[in-house]
């Protein structure tokens, strides 16, 4: 029964386990309990955690950083991203029979337990965590936005209540088992995606060829205001290329073999996936921009007015795909809860568990959403706090250590790049997005 389990929460401390139950555990856990995925699951699995929110603050990035910086930190972002999710991708297996299926397994091997785990764990929780609060902002935001267009007389309840819905609508779908089971869920909200960037790209092209903005230079007309809304954009973009912090509990669901291992359906579904991404990412960052200059919002589709039902549509593809991004995210998340309650606190695995731990993860992070919606200053201050370390610090860290390659070669050099690039948005990008979220704070009344 559930409440025997919950009276176990007084047996603290880790639990010795046999081989056995350990393999019992991990069949039962979200990331491992399925390895028959296909290589196409991979590429699904990773547009839908990159080409989700982050792709619509692009055009606003732009306006915070300018044309030719906006694009080249757009683009040289998505190179040096690709570059460290091949270097995960090769490190899932780098040890022959043995697999590193959680981001900080490979972190605890290569650096060591305490050092590895630390260094990696909360970094990820970060993003994953961070990603399902901007998500519920965003679900709910979209939702309001798909009614205020086709029933204008629901335009005053507030946007507390749509974001409310997603989380009832999250708790449900949190309950699927595993990440393998996610397949159906994750590959609509990819497609979601990619038809709602379309969109967003084709009526800004369209909007762009009516009438030009009169202003195409950065938001800011103050030195204080200009830099920082440069850190916030710097975070905007990061916060675009999140997906590492899922890619080694994606790859986990793959088969591996000795002839076939893991990397070569992970790679190829990663290849068709980030081709997606750039495409993606430049046509509604470049177009979006083009169509509104510095007065484009910090979500695109805000911006776009007309014909009100293919923006209300698109605002509704928004919200279906975030529905499956969310899950993305969160799925590593229930795996690292439910792995410290069986283990450290000695709960038995069950449906109970899975539903009163998940449950209350989903409705702590849209609470926290209803708190604090300021969308374009979380994609920077998260942005920047975490979701650079996680996709280019340190998989070009674990690199070096791991692989020691030759100073001065190929991947010595673009490690380093990586790690540099990395810590100084890092640094910079958080200030941005504290700022705008104070800014936004003005003019904010809590649960409205």
């Amino acid at each position: 029964m559930w409440f025997q389990e919950l009276s176990n929460m007084n047996q603290a401390g880790e639990v010795n386990r046999t081989p056995s139950e350990r393999q019992k555990l991990e069949n039962w856990l979200p990331i491992t309990a399925s390895r028959e995925a296909k290589w196409w699951y991979s590429s699904f699995h990773n547009v839908t955690a990159m080409v989700g929110a982050g792709v619509l603050g692009l055009p606003f990035a732009i306006a915070q950083l300018g044309w030719i910086p906006g694009v080249i930190m757009i683009m040289f972002s998505w190179i040096l991203t690709f570059y460290s999710l091949w270097q995960l991708i090769e490190m899932h297996e780098y040890v022959p029979g043995k697999r590193f299926d959680r981001y900080y397994d490979l972190g605890r091997h290569v650096l060591g337990p305490k050092k590895g785990f630390w260094l990696v764990m909360p970094q990820q929780l970060t993003v994953q965590v961070a990603s399902s609060i901007v998500y519920s902002v965003t679900g709910g935001k979209s939702l309001k936005k798909f009614f205020d267009i086709l029933i204008p007389a629901m335009t005053h309840i507030r946007q507390t209540y749509f974001i409310l819905f997603f989380v009832v609508i999250q708790v449900l779908l949190s309950q699927t088992p595993n990440f393998n089971n996610l397949k159906t869920v994750s590959s609509l909200a990819a497609l979601m995606s990619i038809c709602y960037s379309m969109i967003a790209f084709v009526m800004s092209m369209i909007e762009g060829s009516k009438h030009h903005p009169s202003h195409y230079g950065v938001r800011s007309h103050t030195t204080p205001g200009i830099v920082f809304d440069a850190f916030n954009a710097l975070g905007t973009i990061a916060f675009a290329f999140a997906g590492h912090s899922v890619a080694s509990e994606i790859q986990a669901t793959l088969p591996s073999t000795e002839e076939k291992p893991s990397k070569v359906p992970m790679w190829r579904g990663v290849l068709v996936a980030y081709t997606i991404v750039i495409i993606c990412y430049l046509s509604v960052a470049v177009s979006g921009f083009w169509a509104f200059g510095s007065a484009v919002d910090d979500d695109v589709l805000i911006t776009l007015q007309r014909p009100n039902w293919l923006i209300a549509i698109a605002n509704f593809m928004v919200f279906i795909h975030v529905l499956g991004s969310f899950q993305v995210f969160a799925m590593p998340v229930f795996d690292t809860i439910e792995t410290n309650l069986v283990q450290k606190w000695n709960f038995t695995p069950s449906r109970m568990l899975r539903f009163f731990s998940r449950s209350t993860f989903v409705c702590v992070v849209g609470l926290i959403g209803m708190c604090i919606p300021f969308f374009g200053g979380l994609l920077g201050f998260f942005g920047g706090l975490a979701f650079t370390s996680t996709s280019y610090i340190i998989p070009g860290l674990l690199w070096l250590y791991a692989k020691e390659p030759k100073r001065w070669s190929f991947h010595w050099i673009s490690s380093w790049v990586s790690i540099i690039v990395g810590s100084i948005i890092a640094i910079v990008a958080p200030i941005g997005g504290i700022r705008t979220i104070v800014v936004s704070a003005k003019t904010y009344k809590m649960f409205s």
